[in-house]
């Protein structure tokens, strides 16, 4: 068992307390939980008797599903806890709905939040038996997605200090972005642009090591990756655009612009998509595309991390 799979974490809140070295061993970790073609998925123990919480208080397709298939195939018993039908409803604090899962035995938080701040709030109230993982908070951060993104862009890109990423989108209000970018910082690729209308880029100040453009030919220009992110339709307007056919012409990704991208250069998209507005068909399902890979892999990815917190929990056992 090499060195990489014994990997040991507490809460798991961002990746802005990951050292290079935590964050290239988790990845190396994912590796091992990547089933072959036609093969059936890897599953292990690392969870076995351990009970872990999904707590999803925003919508989640992707995440939520990933994370609930890594559980079980680590061996855990899952909670999918509804927190519509909840005693939340009733006026019962966060925290106290997390001491009283814990009471029941379960180990592992699994918390999505529209709420700043939670996760790590959340996570100072428990006893150092159990632990929480961040599955997305507000527009702060979404870790787990971006240690997928960093996993997939290895597997195709493996010398990360001469590639060039460009990120497309509304970034100023994006937790994938965000993430995407702290974690390809600690990895020290040569190069991050972020194309944006002025109303959804980000304040210059967050992004160190990052340019900042709003022209999409000149931003795709020989970059190696390209990820564009959803844009919500509510949101439109603050971009000063009439509709998103407009958004499209301006900072749609189309075959024609991936000419301007080194030759082989490969797109992203965290999902959902909004097809023919950030992203046309050809490009979401042709040959450049790792969206389907990015699925694939948060799975593996989410399987490394629930294994390394359940190493830490057990650092805590008497």
């Amino acid at each position: 068992m090499n060195s990489s799979k014994q990997l040991a974490l507490g809460h798991f809140l961002s990746l802005d307390s990951l050292s290079r070295q935590q964050l290239l061993a988790l990845l190396d970790s994912a590796g091992q939980f990547i089933a072959g073609p036609g093969e059936n998925p890897v599953r292990g123990q690392d969870l076995a008797g351990r009970t872990v919480a999904n707590l999803f208080f925003e919508p989640s397709t992707r995440t939520r599903a990933s994370f609930e298939l890594a559980a079980r195939r680590l061996g855990a018993d899952l909670l999918n806890f509804d927190v519509s039908v909840s005693s939340r409803s009733k006026g019962e604090t966060d925290q106290d709905t997390l001491q009283t899962l814990a009471a029941m035995g379960v180990s592992i938080f699994v918390l999505r939040t529209g709420v700043a701040g939670l996760p790590a709030a959340l996570a100072g109230g428990l006893d150092n038996h159990c632990a929480l993982i961040n599955a997305g908070e507000a527009e702060v951060s979404h870790p787990s997605q971006g240690l997928l993104d960093l996993f997939t862009i290895r597997q195709h890109k493996p010398d990360l200090q001469e590639l060039r990423v460009a990120i497309v989108g509304d970034i100023a209000h994006s937790r994938v972005a965000r993430s995407a970018i702290r974690g390809l910082n600690v990895l020290g690729v040569a190069e991050i642009r972020l194309i944006a209308p002025p109303a959804f880029q980000p304040d210059a100040a967050e992004m160190p090591g990052c340019s900042i453009t709003t022209d999409l030919d000149a931003g795709l220009a020989g970059v190696d990756i390209v990820m564009a992110l959803r844009i919500q339709r509510e949101r439109m307007a603050l971009a000063e655009l009439p509709d998103t056919r407009d958004y499209f012409a301006r900072f749609g990704l189309s075959e024609s612009r991936l000419q301007r991208t080194a030759p082989n250069a490969l797109v992203m998209h965290p999902g959902p998509m909004n097809r023919g507005v950030e992203i046309e068909d050809a490009v979401a399902d042709g040959p450049r595309s790792l969206v389907r890979e990015q699925v694939r892999n948060g799975v593996a990815v989410r399987m490394a991390l629930l294994a390394a917190v359940a190493r830490g929990l057990a650092d805590h056992r008497p």
